[in-house]
């Protein structure tokens, strides 16, 4: 879901880690959903790719039930 809305954002992973303030290694494994984001790179992430609530909790179950 992240990689998608980045892609319509025609973002990189390099441009996303640096808006983020994160490294490019922690992006690429939320990129890939293998990790989940903490709170402040969330709310950040939020904003940059314009998330919906309807979004949001579907990333958010999604994430859950692969832990």
């Amino acid at each position: 879901m992240i990689k998608n809305k980045r892609f319509s954002k025609h973002l990189t992973q390099e441009n996303m880690a640096d808006m983020l303030g994160i490294s490019l290694r922690q992006y690429v494994r939320i990129d890939n959903e293998v990790s989940f984001p903490r709170r402040d790179v969330l709310k950040k992430l939020i904003k940059i790719l314009d998330f919906t609530d309807e979004e949001l909790g579907r990333y958010v179950r999604n994430m859950a039930n692969k832990s």
